[in-house]
């Protein structure tokens, strides 16, 4: 069987450093931090009182109020970054099959907010079961590409891989495979989250997962530097509109980039620690170069997972040198989280975009806030520190690590035909 091609016709971003994709790659190339001291609730006594939230957005000039009171923010952010997608990539979805247009979407935890909300409600009454009826369906995650779906009338494949911090670039590689064997010409595919809550950031205070620098929320992000303490917290959504080659054609369609391959393994190590030698992502950009038919030689940039942890950058970039050898010196290594902060289940998604827009404009967007070279790091490496650099790039790479060890890896290719 001749498997077809996925080409990316269509973008949207909703992002801490940008609301939409030309936003986002203007506050990428000139090495904007969306680190900022919380809005959304009173931090005061909390360890970390900064995160990347997103900024001046009208959200009530965009949903109603029913609309408001009926979607957990997780779910807002996924339809406004898919709205963009769709508009972006042309499709008369009057003219479209719509039953071979699918949904698939990564969120690792979904609707924390309305959990949190109605819990607190309970605890404070008398013990009496009044939860709202929107608690439910407000909270679950496949309810984001429920709602994408319903606004347009998609009716192919449709649910929500969850997978940690690794869940959209999971939707990613599945909207892919859905093309390349046939069952849809088009999917709507990313990632949403919405986790800047009282719960989100006691939850992962309470592991030590994020840094506490709150004298300098903008600097905080730093990967791959040996101050780096934990990871900042970030929100938002990236959405891409997957389509089969031949069907992007005949449209005229613009195209992006291809997606050429996509890879999927496990550390089976620990629960939230990285294997301390990248085993499991050594697997990964193995099988995602395999699975592109591509040599490791091919490619020219890597946007890593890169979340400023201690162990895990380690881990990676000992994985990268293990994968491409001599090539890595050649490569282009960056992390955008330095900048959007962890987007936790929807950064495989803002990454990829990332990647995608990194090959169709010439540049590599830079890790900012690097000030202390890690010795645990080899200096060989070019990490695109702190400026962005212009280089050609016909295949990139984007990385995508979860808690639970679950490892992703997606390939981009510069459409040659």
């Amino acid at each position: 069987m001749e498997l077809k091609r996925a080409v990316i016709t269509g973008l949207g971003a909703l992002t801490p450093i940008g609301n939409n994709i030309a936003e986002y790659w203007d506050g990428l190339v000139n090495g904007r931090s969306g680190g900022a001291p919380i809005t959304h609730f009173d931090a005061e006594k909390f360890k970390t009182k900064f995160a990347c939230e997103i900024k001046n957005f009208d959200f009530k000039g965009y949903f109603d109020r029913k609309e408001i009171r009926r979607l957990d923010k997780f779910t807002q952010y996924a339809i406004i970054a898919s709205d963009e997608a769709i508009a972006d990539s042309g499709l008369n979805l009057d003219m479209v099959d719509k039953f071979r247009v699918g949904v698939i979407w990564g969120a690792g935890i979904g609707g924390l907010e309305t959990f949190q909300e109605e819990v607190k409600n309970f605890a404070h009454g008398d013990g009496t079961p009044r939860f709202n009826p929107f608690f439910i369906p407000k909270m679950i995650a496949d309810i984001a590409p429920g709602n994408i779906s319903i606004k347009h009338g998609f009716m192919g494949p449709n649910y929500a891989t969850v997978s940690a911090c690794a869940s959209s670039a999971n939707a990613i590689i599945d909207a892919l495979n859905s093309i390349r064997l046939g069952y849809t010409d088009v999917v709507v595919t990313g990632g949403s989250e919405a986790a800047v809550t009282q719960a989100g950031m006691g939850g992962f205070n309470a592991m030590h997962a994020l840094s506490t620098r709150n004298d300098d929320p903008a600097g905080a992000s730093r990967p791959f530097d040996a101050t780096r303490d934990g990871f900042v917290l970030g929100e938002g959504a990236g959405a891409l509109v997957l389509e089969e080659y031949e069907h992007a054609k005949a449209r005229g369609a613009k195209i992006y980039a291809e997606v050429v391959g996509g890879g999927l393994s496990a550390d089976a190590y620990h629960m939230t620690a990285p294997h301390p030698e990248g085993d499991g992502v050594v697997a990964v950009m193995n099988n995602c170069l395999k699975n592109a038919n591509l040599r490791p030689e091919d490619v020219d940039a890597i946007n890593t997972h890169g979340t400023s942890t201690p162990l895990g950058d380690v881990a990676e970039t000992k994985a990268i040198k293990k994968v491409f050898g001599e090539h890595s010196k050649e490569i282009n290594i960056n992390s955008t989280k330095s900048m959007t902060g962890h987007l936790l289940g929807a950064a495989g998604a803002i990454e990829g975009i990332a990647s995608v827009l990194a090959m169709k404009n010439s540049i590599v967007p830079p890790t900012i806030n690097h000030k202390v070279v890690d010795e645990n790091i080899d200096p060989a490496l070019n990490l695109t520190l702190n400026k962005a650099q212009k280089r050609q790039i016909d295949v990139a790479m984007s990385n995508t690590f979860g808690f639970g060890g679950h490892n992703a890896c997606i390939l981009f290719k510069k459409i040659d035909d």
